[in-house]
């Protein structure tokens, strides 16, 4: 497949040796049959591997998430130029927007893991820390994707400084968190959260990072017994696969007509809080 390269907000024509490569330069490791270009060393980052295991595109889970952000965001994906996902695991929300949408949607990740199994089809992919700002994504892209990312972040402030270093003035950042902190678990432990959002905190933490607030809701309110059975569980530190594992096609289905029965927006209750932030400089 011919690779995809993401060139900079104005095209640089030149670089100097210490410049890191790009996927074009062809630094990597095969991912499906693209390459991963290594912008930065990877890192041991706070999430269990066993989840790109079990998180499909066909999961319960997975498309109500993508059907929310359809439903929050549809305008601003339908007429975004350039797209990235911050975290992009294993790819699925990639894979997803290329089959909606047909973008391409640059996927940053520092786990190798979960880079190797991606399958995005036409995305580049980069082995990338945005805490390095490389100078060629300084606002850069106009969307940026960060879906069940920010409640791993250790340093909150720094990490959305580092965020904002990518995007576009008056760009517009995505994010999902889980939800209430009341729902925390060993499936949280397990899975690498630091914390859970109330849509108050999501709030506080846009306004703090200066970002306006443009969508907010909660969403998985018909889920919330699954979330308060999983907080009575005692699942392994290193394993939170029984907290999220839909045990099989005819579950699946089930719960997933089950989660598409709430209104939206709403700021009652959820499972989770998604919000569309547009930055602020």
């Amino acid at each position: 497949m011919t690779q995809q390269r993401i060139a900079p907000a104005s095209d640089i024509t030149s670089r100097s040796a210490s410049t890191p490569p790009t996927v074009e330069d062809g630094a990597g490791v095969h991912a499906g049959d693209r390459r991963v270009s290594y912008l930065s060393q990877p890192m041991p980052v706070n999430m269990g591997d066993w989840w790109f295991d079990i998180a499909t595109v066909d999961h319960f889970w997975i498309r109500r998430r993508f059907d929310v952000m359809r439903r929050l965001a549809d305008p601003v994906l339908r007429k975004a130029r350039r797209v990235a996902d911050i975290g992009c695991g294993n790819g699925l929300l990639q894979r997803e927007l290329e089959e909606c949408y047909g973008i391409s949607v640059t996927g940053f990740d520092l786990n190798e893991v979960a880079l190797q199994k991606n399958v995005s089809r036409m995305s580049p992919l980069f082995c990338y820390n945005i805490h390095d700002r490389n100078p060629e994504f300084r606002a850069h892209f106009d969307v940026l994707l960060m879906f069940d990312v920010l409640e791993h972040i250790e340093n909150e402030p720094e990490f959305l400084q580092s965020v904002k270093y990518h995007l576009a003035e008056s760009g517009t950042l995505l994010i999902n968190v889980p939800a209430h902190q009341f729902f925390y678990s060993d499936y949280d432990r397990a899975a690498g959260h630091v914390r859970r959002y109330s849509a108050s905190q999501v709030e506080v933490v846009a306004a703090q990072n200066n970002f306006k607030m443009r969508a907010l809701t909660y969403w998985g309110l018909p889920l919330v017994s699954l979330l308060l059975a999983r907080k009575t569980l005692n699942l392994p530190d290193a394993d939170g696969k029984a907290g999220f594992d839909s045990r099989g096609k005819v579950i699946n289905g089930l719960l997933s007509l089950l989660a598409r029965c709430e209104p939206l927006p709403q700021k009652v209750l959820g499972t989770s809080v998604m919000a569309v932030l547009e930055n602020r400089t």
